[in-house]
């Protein structure tokens, strides 16, 4: 069987492509359902894109890479789409636009561009081989218990990463991209909770279901969101932004008062409220469960008592509070890998490899990581996009 391009995995990128890669493009994955990811992100409701979406919010060894692909396709050009095709939306806090209703419409969505697009779709079709002959690349299929061997002049790699093994993940992309000569800069889990052992998690777990805007720095990032104290150690918003960032054996610093207003509020009660205790005056901002966790044990028991010094120290507890994670809960519960293949072997215009033409690499499969909120389907459809078009250019 012969086809003019195969792309390898039917998630977001590789569903994108198939819609932009010309007729008779075949889209094999392994999966019962194709973009698995689309239908469980956003709790279901899909967080499609960011209307903040540019390349300073993507990590990568080259953090200029994406900038061709995200520029040409935009987080307007997705939106203009999602429009045409009736899906009703809306924003949530920092840019994050998701699906008024199911997820599944994306998905349906991306499906019916692909018909539209003269593309066809298998699953349960796994991979057995793949080689290329100098000519076009040769690929043996199994599906429903036959071995079909398919010859493609362009092959795409668009299996994803690591993340979410339950749901299929594999790797397939970085071993055939190794096949094939590319580097892969090491991978990791990203976007995902923190994790503490020994007595460093006995603070944490003691504030376990215990939710606190904040600020969460590591590696020189911060990001202010929400934090979830859980049993195993950290949660929430700001912790998966700063999970991408932390490297082992590094601190991730906390900042409860991320606007700055507890110290002039002690001042101010401590001026007219001087009887009123500590604790008492910081519950009133913080929850009440963190506030004893963390108060200084050798504090004066009234604020009137407590001089500009004790204040500091208080607020340091608050503000800049310490915390050396064993670990994160890795790939299981991680949203994306950070890491992938290595975008010096790859055309950041078109998304084709530099060792092999005719081959090419999109989505997480890549070394390219996008911060939480809709940042990495973004780059999923840009990435898509570029590939499929610079191939139906060359057809």
């Amino acid at each position: 069987m012969e086809v003019p391009t195969l792309i390898l995995g039917a998630g977001a990128a590789g569903l994108m492509c198939a819609a932009h890669a010309g007729p008779g493009t075949l889209v094999v994955d392994h999966a019962r359902s194709p973009g698995e990811k689309i239908r469980i992100s956003g709790g279901g409701r899909c967080n499609f894109t960011n209307t903040g979406t540019e390349p300073e919010r993507f990590l990568s060894a080259n953090p200029h890479f994406a900038k061709s692909a995200l520029a040409r396709y935009t987080q307007w050009d997705f939106l203009g789409l999602v429009q045409a095709h009736g899906i009703a939306w809306h924003e949530k806090t920092l840019g994050q636009l998701f699906c008024d209703g199911k997820a599944t419409q994306v998905v349906a969505m991306l499906r019916d561009e692909l018909t539209r697009a003269g593309a066809d779709l298998w699953l349960r079709t796994e991979v057995a081989e793949i080689s290329h002959d100098g000519h076009a690349f040769r690929v043996a299929l199994d599906r429903e218990g036959t071995r079909i061997h398919v010859t493609a002049r362009a092959l795409v790699l668009a299996t994803g990463g690591l993340s979410i093994p339950k749901m299929g993940a594999t790797g397939a992309a970085y071993r055939i991209a190794r096949q094939f000569g590319h580097q892969i800069v090491e991978t990791r889990a990203a976007l995902v909770p923190l994790t503490f052992t020994g007595t460093a998690l006995d603070p944490l777990a003691a504030l376990s279901g215990v939710s606190a805007p904040a600020r969460a720095i590591a590696g020189g990032t911060a990001f202010e969101e929400s934090v979830l104290f859980t049993h195993r150690g950290l949660s929430g918003p700001a912790i998966l932004q700063a999970s991408s960032y932390w490297h082992e054996g590094a601190p991730v610093v906390l900042d409860l008062d991320p606007a700055g207003r507890l110290l002039p509020a002690l001042r101010d009660a401590r001026a007219t409220e001087g009887r009123r205790a500590p604790a008492r005056a910081v519950a009133q901002h913080l929850p009440q469960r963190l506030v004893a966790a963390r108060l200084p044990d050798d504090l004066p028991p009234r604020l009137a008592d407590c001089s500009d010094a004790a204040l500091d120290r208080l607020i340091a507890r608050f503000r800049d509070w310490r915390l050396t994670p064993s670990g994160t809960e890795g790939y299981r519960t991680a949203e994306v890998t950070a890491g992938g293949i290595d975008t010096a072997g790859l055309s950041s215009k078109t998304m084709e490899s530099r060792h092999l033409p005719g081959l090419y690499a999109i989505g997480e499969a890549v070394d390219v990581t996008g911060w939480l909120g809709g940042y990495n389907f973004q780059w999923a459809w840009s990435s898509g996009w570029a590939a499929g078009r610079a191939i139906r250019a060359r057809a």
